[in-house]
């Protein structure tokens, strides 16, 4: 990003926060080793009154094509955008990650992010969200840059939207819709689209707007006459009834396509098979976890949201117990109530699971936002009493301090890298431990001709020994009390 001098006098360019030319998802990333110059201060930044009141310019968000002829491989013009936050609490540079993520997630929605400024305050403006003056100020930044779309790191409201749109003279979204773009593009199944799309209307509904004939009232409603008398309906109205029409029926399929996979839930259920559930951060390295520990062959890649749809595999753990291993949909912060609404019923996998791989990135700037980002999900979903495994992936990449830190304050915490395969051998042997155990410890000699029941004891039980004699198969096993009572004729007299 190249640097220009600030449209007023009271706004100021971090350029002493990143180096010139930093693209966005490298902002992700710092060294988190302690300095004087970072961590000597701790009553952090200090401002004058007119620095703590400007728009703070970020530095490096920049992500301008330099090379012209890189355009040629573009197939679609790219949305050039211009982010702007609020930062009502916390540090500068929990403001400035903050914002650094917004740009990863406009950069996956496809657009071209050239500059990002933030706004000191208590709290957002309830009109225009950074105030009368310096949207004036983000208007002046918008011709500059020659943007097209502003990006707000927040919700707004219908109303915000409307007046800072009247302002910047451009089109204006939050991240809830930036999302919900993210996830339209990303989803693939039948049962996701259906969830973004009613994610969608239901943002969409408290946001029409109508313009022109689109607020006058439709002709009908009284007796003769010409047929104007009564409020009759506007067109806006109609929309609206049309959307939750629309609302409803989606409900309807997406419960449609929950009973299917509650039956397939049921059937894991009566074979007795453990589930382990992995959760984690958006771009934490969670598909990349389950191609590692199953082969599952999953899309992997450098990008927010890049899979939406639930996967589930089949596994086995080093002493030879079989179990489910479901891959599910990233978090992030501030995840729209809208999104974890809709994919409440592919996010029950968690709530419905014996055991929750936690993945979190350790290269992040800030896991421990990471954690608690995804727990708050966990817990909205009612998942708080299933056991939790912390898996801090990344480990080859992450600083050794940062590692450190979190293995000591999560106790129950591993630290892998599913590129390098590092820790992975260690995570399987803690997965066999903390998975539920069968209750019931029996010895049978099954006869050859029940070879069923040796096969249930494999694959629903623990088997801790196994010998074939000339009256059949002696099982040692650990099994559920159902598959107990099928083995229970075939005890031998000396071990009952």
């Amino acid at each position: 990003m190249t640097s220009s001098s600030s449209p007023s006098q009271d706004t100021k360019r971090l350029a002493h926060a990143y180096p010139e030319g930093l693209r966005a998802d490298a902002l992700m990333e710092e060294d988190v080793a302690w300095s004087h110059e970072i961590d000597g201060d701790r009553d952090g930044d200090q401002f004058d009154r007119s620095e703590r009141a400007a728009l703070r310019r970020v530095v490096g968000l920049s992500t301008e094509l330099e090379d012209v002829t890189e355009v040629e491989y573009r197939q679609l013009r790219l949305e050039r955008v211009v982010l702007v936050g609020v930062w009502t609490t916390g540090t500068a540079q929990d403001a400035d990650n903050s914002l650094a993520e917004l740009a990863a997630l406009a950069e996956t929605a496809g657009a071209l992010v050239l500059d990002g400024v933030i706004q000191r305050r208590d709290k957002p403006d309830a009109a225009t969200y950074i105030g009368s003056g310096k949207a004036a100020e983000l208007r002046d930044i918008v011709i500059e840059t020659g943007a097209d779309t502003v990006i707000c790191d927040g919700e707004l409201s219908p109303g915000q939207l409307i007046q800072l749109e009247d302002v910047v003279k451009v089109k204006v979204i939050d991240r809830t819709a930036l999302i919900l773009d993210i996830f339209a593009q990303h989803a693939k199944s039948r049962e996701g689209k259906a969830q973004v799309a009613l994610a969608q209307m239901q943002y969409m509904l408290p946001r029409l707007r109508g313009w022109g004939q689109s607020l006058s009232r439709q002709m009908g409603g009284g007796r003769g006459g010409l047929a104007t008398r009564g409020p009759g309906e506007t067109k806006i109205e109609t929309d609206r009834r049309r959307i939750r029409e629309k609302m409803a029926k989606m409900r309807r399929e997406i419960a449609e396509m929950k009973t299917g996979r509650e039956i397939k839930r049921q059937e894991r259920r009566r074979n007795k098979v453990p589930s382990v559930a992995i959760a984690g951060y958006t771009n934490a390295g969670k598909s990349s976890l389950l191609n590692r520990l199953t082969g599952a062959g999953v899309l992997v890649e450098n990008a927010l949201f890049a899979t939406l749809d639930p996967t589930v595999r089949r596994a086995e753990t080093p002493s030879g117990r079989l179990y489910t291993l479901t891959d599910t949909v990233g978090f992030v912060r501030h995840l729209p109530h809208h999104l974890v609404e809709a994919f409440r019923s592919t996010v029950e996998e968690v709530g419905d699971s014996d055991l929750i791989l936690h993945v979190v990135d350790g290269s992040h700037p800030n896991p421990e936002e990471q954690l608690a980002a995804v727990r708050e999900v966990i817990r909205d979903v009612g998942a708080t009493d299933v056991p939790e495994i912390v898996v801090v992936n990344k480990a080859d990449a992450a600083d050794p301090l940062v590692l450190q830190r979190l293995l000591r304050v999560e106790k129950r915490s591993i630290a892998v890298s599913a590129r390098t395969g590092q820790g992975i051998e260690e995570l399987l042997g803690l997965i066999d431990d903390e998975l539920p155990r069968p209750s019931v410890e029996i010895e049978a000699l099954v006869p050859y001709t029940h070879g069923k029941l040796v096969a249930r004891a494999h694959t629903e039980g623990e088997v801790i020994s196994e010998e074939h004699t000339a009256e059949g198969t002696l099982l040692k096993v650990r099994v559920h009390e159902e598959l107990a009572a099928d083995l229970a004729p075939y005890v031998p007299v000396s071990a009952a």
